[in-house]
Protein backbone atom coordinates (compact mmCIF):
# COMPACT_ATOMS: atom_id res chain seq x y z
CA UNK A 1 0.00 0.00 0.00
CA UNK A 2 1.84 3.45 -0.94
CA UNK A 3 2.38 5.90 1.85
CA UNK A 4 0.48 9.24 2.22
CA UNK A 5 2.22 10.56 4.96
CA UNK A 6 4.00 10.24 8.63
CA UNK A 7 3.26 12.91 11.37
CA UNK A 8 5.30 13.00 14.42
CA UNK A 9 3.75 14.88 17.20
CA UNK A 10 6.31 17.93 18.14
CA UNK A 11 6.11 17.40 22.13
CA UNK A 12 7.51 13.43 21.56
CA UNK A 13 11.19 13.72 22.11
CA UNK A 14 11.73 10.10 21.15
CA UNK A 15 9.04 8.29 19.26
CA UNK A 16 10.47 4.94 20.04
CA UNK A 17 10.83 5.21 23.66
CA UNK A 18 7.84 3.47 26.16
CA UNK A 19 5.84 3.09 22.55
CA UNK A 20 3.66 0.65 20.95
CA UNK A 21 2.40 0.17 17.53
CA UNK A 22 -1.55 0.62 16.56
CA UNK A 23 -3.30 -0.57 13.55
CA UNK A 24 -6.41 0.59 12.06
CA UNK A 25 -8.50 0.28 8.72
CA UNK A 26 -10.52 3.00 7.96
CA UNK A 27 -12.91 3.18 5.02
CA UNK A 28 -13.68 6.27 1.76
CA UNK A 29 -17.03 5.76 0.75
CA UNK A 30 -17.94 8.09 -2.06
CA UNK A 31 -21.51 8.79 -3.71
CA UNK A 32 -20.14 11.47 -6.40
CA UNK A 33 -18.91 14.44 -3.99
CA UNK A 34 -20.46 13.49 -1.07
CA UNK A 35 -18.31 10.90 1.45
CA UNK A 36 -19.77 9.00 3.96
CA UNK A 37 -18.18 10.38 7.82
CA UNK A 38 -18.55 10.08 11.42
CA UNK A 39 -19.62 13.07 13.18
CA UNK A 40 -18.35 13.11 17.08
CA UNK A 41 -20.30 15.16 19.08
CA UNK A 42 -17.65 15.78 21.73
CA UNK A 43 -14.81 17.24 18.88
CA UNK A 44 -17.17 18.44 16.98
CA UNK A 45 -15.23 17.22 14.06
CA UNK A 46 -15.60 14.54 10.54
CA UNK A 47 -13.64 11.60 10.40
CA UNK A 48 -13.97 8.46 8.24
CA UNK A 49 -15.72 5.41 9.67
CA UNK A 50 -13.36 2.94 10.83
CA UNK A 51 -11.04 1.99 13.95
CA UNK A 52 -8.89 -0.39 15.51
CA UNK A 53 -7.77 -3.96 13.99
CA UNK A 54 -8.44 -6.68 16.40
CA UNK A 55 -4.88 -9.05 17.01
CA UNK A 56 -4.36 -11.52 14.33
CA UNK A 57 -7.62 -9.83 12.01
CA UNK A 58 -6.50 -8.80 8.93
CA UNK A 59 -6.78 -5.24 7.20
CA UNK A 60 -10.29 -5.58 5.13
CA UNK A 61 -11.72 -7.79 8.08
CA UNK A 62 -11.00 -5.04 10.09
CA UNK A 63 -12.64 -2.77 7.39
CA UNK A 64 -15.53 -4.37 7.08
CA UNK A 65 -16.22 -5.40 10.78
CA UNK A 66 -15.59 -1.55 11.96
CA UNK A 67 -17.86 -0.05 8.93
CA UNK A 68 -20.89 -2.04 9.89
CA UNK A 69 -20.64 -1.09 13.42
CA UNK A 70 -19.91 2.53 13.06
CA UNK A 71 -22.46 3.29 10.14
CA UNK A 72 -24.87 -0.02 9.96
CA UNK A 73 -23.16 -0.33 6.20
CA UNK A 74 -24.20 -3.61 4.45
CA UNK A 75 -22.82 -5.36 1.37
CA UNK A 76 -19.22 -4.26 1.60
CA UNK A 77 -17.70 -4.75 -1.72
CA UNK A 78 -15.31 -3.34 -4.63
CA UNK A 79 -12.81 -2.69 -1.56
CA UNK A 80 -9.37 -1.10 -2.82
CA UNK A 81 -6.42 0.18 -1.50
CA UNK A 82 -5.99 4.41 -0.86
CA UNK A 83 -2.75 4.79 1.33
CA UNK A 84 -1.00 4.49 4.91
CA UNK A 85 -1.10 7.20 6.93
CA UNK A 86 1.53 7.12 10.08
CA UNK A 87 1.29 9.05 13.31
CA UNK A 88 3.36 9.00 16.13
CA UNK A 89 1.37 10.67 18.69
CA UNK A 90 1.18 10.78 22.49
CA UNK A 91 -0.70 8.15 24.53
CA UNK A 92 -3.20 8.99 27.01
CA UNK A 93 -3.09 6.40 29.21
CA UNK A 94 -0.13 5.29 31.46
CA UNK A 95 0.69 2.45 30.39
CA UNK A 96 2.84 3.90 27.41
CA UNK A 97 4.15 7.44 26.30
CA UNK A 98 3.53 7.39 22.96
CA UNK A 99 1.30 5.13 20.22
CA UNK A 100 2.35 4.63 16.46
CA UNK A 101 -1.16 4.62 14.78
CA UNK A 102 -1.11 3.15 11.54
CA UNK A 103 -4.03 4.24 9.51
CA UNK A 104 -4.90 1.66 6.36
CA UNK A 105 -7.06 2.94 3.84
CA UNK A 106 -9.53 1.68 1.59
CA UNK A 107 -11.95 3.33 -0.75
CA UNK A 108 -15.62 0.98 -1.24
CA UNK A 109 -18.70 0.65 -2.40
CA UNK A 110 -22.11 -0.59 0.14
CA UNK A 111 -25.51 -0.68 -0.58
CA UNK A 112 -27.80 2.60 -0.25
CA UNK A 113 -29.63 0.90 2.49
CA UNK A 114 -28.03 0.86 5.90
CA UNK A 115 -28.69 -0.84 9.29
CA UNK A 116 -28.23 0.97 13.02
CA UNK A 117 -25.00 1.30 14.39
CA UNK A 118 -23.53 -0.82 17.18
CA UNK A 119 -21.95 1.75 18.82
CA UNK A 120 -19.36 1.35 21.94
CA UNK A 121 -20.15 2.94 25.08
CA UNK A 122 -16.97 5.35 24.56
CA UNK A 123 -18.45 6.20 21.18
CA UNK A 124 -21.93 6.90 22.40
CA UNK A 125 -20.77 9.18 24.67
CA UNK A 126 -18.82 10.85 22.74
CA UNK A 127 -21.90 11.62 20.71
CA UNK A 128 -20.78 9.21 17.63
CA UNK A 129 -22.97 9.66 14.29
CA UNK A 130 -23.04 8.45 10.98
CA UNK A 131 -23.84 11.17 7.98
CA UNK A 132 -23.68 11.70 4.35
CA UNK A 133 -21.53 15.06 3.88
CA UNK A 134 -20.18 16.82 0.90
CA UNK A 135 -16.57 16.73 0.99
CA UNK A 136 -15.94 20.18 0.60
CA UNK A 137 -18.01 21.04 3.81
CA UNK A 138 -16.71 18.58 5.62
CA UNK A 139 -13.32 20.01 4.98
CA UNK A 140 -14.31 23.27 5.82
CA UNK A 141 -15.99 22.51 9.03
CA UNK A 142 -12.68 20.79 10.19
CA UNK A 143 -10.28 23.09 9.12
CA UNK A 144 -12.70 25.59 11.27
CA UNK A 145 -12.37 23.57 14.21
CA UNK A 146 -8.96 23.18 13.79
CA UNK A 147 -8.48 27.22 14.01
CA UNK A 148 -10.74 28.02 16.26
CA UNK A 149 -11.27 25.42 19.01
CA UNK A 150 -10.08 23.95 22.14
CA UNK A 151 -12.28 20.84 21.86
CA UNK A 152 -10.18 19.23 18.63
CA UNK A 153 -9.69 15.55 19.25
CA UNK A 154 -6.10 14.34 18.09
CA UNK A 155 -6.91 12.44 15.10
CA UNK A 156 -8.72 15.93 13.08
CA UNK A 157 -5.50 16.47 11.78
CA UNK A 158 -5.39 13.16 9.98
CA UNK A 159 -8.73 13.44 8.47
CA UNK A 160 -8.55 16.67 7.35
CA UNK A 161 -5.28 15.56 5.28
CA UNK A 162 -7.21 12.61 4.18
CA UNK A 163 -10.74 13.87 3.14
CA UNK A 164 -8.19 16.76 1.30
CA UNK A 165 -6.36 14.17 -0.57
CA UNK A 166 -9.28 12.31 -1.35
CA UNK A 167 -11.14 15.30 -3.15
CA UNK A 168 -8.51 16.43 -4.82
CA UNK A 169 -7.49 12.73 -6.42
CA UNK A 170 -10.98 12.39 -7.14
CA UNK A 171 -11.06 15.62 -9.00
CA UNK A 172 -13.92 16.78 -6.31
CA UNK A 173 -12.23 20.34 -5.44
CA UNK A 174 -13.56 22.78 -6.56
CA UNK A 175 -10.99 26.27 -7.18
CA UNK A 176 -12.44 27.79 -4.23
CA UNK A 177 -12.11 24.84 -1.50
CA UNK A 178 -8.59 24.04 -2.93
CA UNK A 179 -7.45 27.50 -1.65
CA UNK A 180 -9.18 27.02 1.53
CA UNK A 181 -7.33 23.53 2.28
CA UNK A 182 -3.99 24.18 0.07
CA UNK A 183 -2.47 24.97 3.67
CA UNK A 184 -3.01 21.78 5.64
CA UNK A 185 -2.69 19.86 2.62
CA UNK A 186 1.13 20.94 1.84
CA UNK A 187 2.34 21.43 5.63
Amino acid sequence: MRHLKTTIDPSLKDIYHNSFERKASRAIVLKGADILLLYTARYEDYSLPGGGIDPDEENICGLIRELKEETGAQNIRNIREFGRYDEHRPWYKNDFDSVHMISYCYYCDIDDERLSPEYEAHEISNGMSPHWVNIHKAIAHNLDIIANSSKQGQSIIRETYLLQLIAKENNLTTKEHAIKSQNLLCG
